[in-house]
C-alpha cells in the first residue's frame, strides 16, 4: 500500500464530517467540499464535537483540526489526493454523476471509495469514462470516528487491487473490514440492522410497544451481548453443550411462528409522527448535541470492556 498523506473527503455532512474526523485523528491532512454554503461551518462543528471522544482514544502523532482545509472546488479537492471518501447523499443519479467527476479529476493511481449504504458499485460506476477500475464501496458505520466497521466491496467494474488497497488503508487507520466476496444489495450489517427496524416500525404502527420500550428491550437485552458475540455466536450458546446444532434442533420449529413482520410496514403520517414523538419524548431535555456526546463516552466506554475482556481470555 503506497504512504497516504493527504486524505479528500467529498461530502461533508454526517457521514463525511465523520470520516473527515476520524482521518485528522489519525494524523492525516484532510481536504474536504461539498456544495452547500453552510457546508463548512457545520463541518467544523461536527470536527469539534467529535474531538473530545477521539482525544480520549488517542490521537496519532501530527493530529490535529488545524490538518482540515475546506476547498472552495472539488477538483482543489482531489487534485494531489492519496485516497479519496464520496459520502454524498443516498441518491443514484446524483452519485453516478459525482464519482464520475470525482474520477476525473483524481490522478489515475488513487483509489476512490464510496461510503454508500445501499447502492451497489456496479450501479454507480457506469458513468467514469477515465478509470472506474479504482471505484470502491466503503461502507462505514454512523459515527465513522468511533464505530470501526466498514464493508468493503467493488463493482463489475473494479478491479480486484483497488479493493484490497482499501481495505489495507482502513485497517491501516484502525478500521475493522469486511472485504464481502460479493456486491448484496444493502450490504451485511444493513441488512441485520434494517430487518431490526422494520419490526421495531411495526410494534410502533400496532401499539405493540413505544419507541422508549423498543430501546429499552435492545440496550438491556441482546444488545449487552452483542459486543463481545455477534448474532450467531450468541445462539450458538443459547444450545449450551451443544451449541447451534442442539439450537437449531431444538428451537428450529419456532422459525415457522408468526412472530416477526419483515415487510416494510407503510409509513402513514400517523406512524411518522409517533416515532418523532417518541424519541423527542425519549431523548427529554437532552439536545442532539448531548445524545452525541453521551453516545460517544458510552461507545468508548463499551469498547475498552471488552477490549479488556478479551485481554483477560487471552492471557
Amino acid at each position: 500500500m503506497p504512504e497516504y498523506r493527504t486524505i479528500a473527503c467529498v461530502g461533508a455532512g454526517v457521514i463525511g464530517g465523520g470520516w473527515v474526523a476520524h482521518f485528522l485523528a489519525r494524523g492525516y491532512r484532510v481536504r474536504a467540499w461539498d456544495p452547500a454554503t453552510d457546508a463548512e461551518a457545520k463541518l467544523r462543528t461536527l470536527v469539534e464535537r467529535a474531538w473530545p471522544a477521539l482525544t480520549e482514544l488517542g490521537l496519532a502523532e501530527g493530529a490535529s483540526i488545524d490538518n482540515l482545509t475546506v476547498t472552495a472546488t472539488l477538483a482543489d479537492a482531489v487534485g494531489n489526493a492519496d485516497f479519496v471518501q464520496e459520502s454524498a447523499p443516498e441518491q443514484l443519479e446524483l452519485k453516478r454523476q459525482l464519482l464520475a467527476d470525482i474520477d476525473a479529476a483524481t490522478p489515475d493511481d488513487v483509489v476512490i471509495a464510496s461510503s454508500t449504504s445501499g447502492y451497489s458499485m456496479t450501479e454507480m460506476q457506469g458513468a467514469a469514462a477515465r478509470r472506474p477500475q479504482r471505484l470502491v464501496v466503503g461502507h462505514p458505520f454512523n459515527p465513522p470516528y468511533l464505530i470501526p466497521l466498514v464493508e468493503v466491496v467493488g463493482g463489475e467494474l473494479t478491479e480486484r487491487c483497488a479493493v484490497d488497497e482499501a481495505a489495507a488503508f482502513y485497517r491501516a487507520v484502525g478500521k475493522s473490514v469486511i472485504t464481502m466476496d460479493r456486491e448484496v444489495p444493502g450490504f451485511i450489517a444493513n441488512r441485520l440492522q434494517e430487518a431490526l427496524w422494520r419490526e421495531a416500525l411495526h410494534m410502533v404502527a400496532n401499539g405493540e410497544a413505544t419507541v422508549e420500550q423498543i430501546d429499552v428491550a435492545i440496550t438491556e437485552g441482546p444488545g449487552l451481548r452483542w459486543p463481545a458475540h455477534g448474532p450467531c455466536l450468541t445462539f450458538h450458546l443459547a444450545g449450551g453443550d451443544g451449541g447451534m446444532a442442539h439450537m437449531l434442533d431444538h428451537f428450529g420449529p419456532s422459525l415457522k411462528s408468526p412472530w416477526t413482520r419483515l415487510d416494510a410496514p407503510e409509513l402513514t403520517t400517523a406512524l411518522r409522527d409517533a416515532m418523532v414523538a417518541g424519541c423527542a419524548d425519549e431523548a427529554g431535555e437532552r439536545s442532539v448535541a448531548d445524545l452525541v456526546a453521551e453516545r460517544d463516552r458510552a461507545i468508548i466506554a463499551v469498547q475498552r470492556a471488552v477490549d479488556a475482556a478479551r485481554g483477560d481470555a487471552r492471557a
